[in-house]
């Protein structure tokens, strides 16, 4: 089974990518990878093109993916007062269901709620 890599979006910390590598290896920060500041259509477009899961905690990224369909999948928190080891926690207990989505051609968008 290939590595499922995150693409995190720039609303999420840097801080938490060394807490995921285990977890999901090869994953990136949006400033890292492209600009602080890029478009959320800069972002999207990256994840798509590099075959990453976007992580996010922007609405945005559900109406995109609502539109448009994957890829890239989405992985939208929807918990808004959740701090690193919130965010951390609940990606690696939810790692089984991101690999569903993952694996379900259908499947574009996976809420995550604490």
């Amino acid at each position: 089974m290939k590595p499922i890599a995150l693409l995190l979006d720039e609303n999420l910390s840097e801080a938490l990518l060394g807490r995921l590598q285990t977890a999901f290896p090869g994953s990136v920060h949006a400033r890292r990878v492209l600009h602080t500041g890029a478009t959320d259509l800069e972002v999207w477009e990256f994840a798509r093109k590099n075959d990453l899961i976007l992580v996010t905690r922007d609405e945005d990224f559900e109406r995109l993916s609502a539109l448009h369909g994957a890829p890239p999948k989405v992985v939208w928190l929807s918990g808004n007062n959740l701090g690193n080891a919130q965010v951390v926690a609940l990606l690696q207990g939810a790692r089984a269901a991101i690999a569903r989505l993952v694996a379900d051609e259908n499947a574009a968008l996976l809420v995550l709620d604490r």
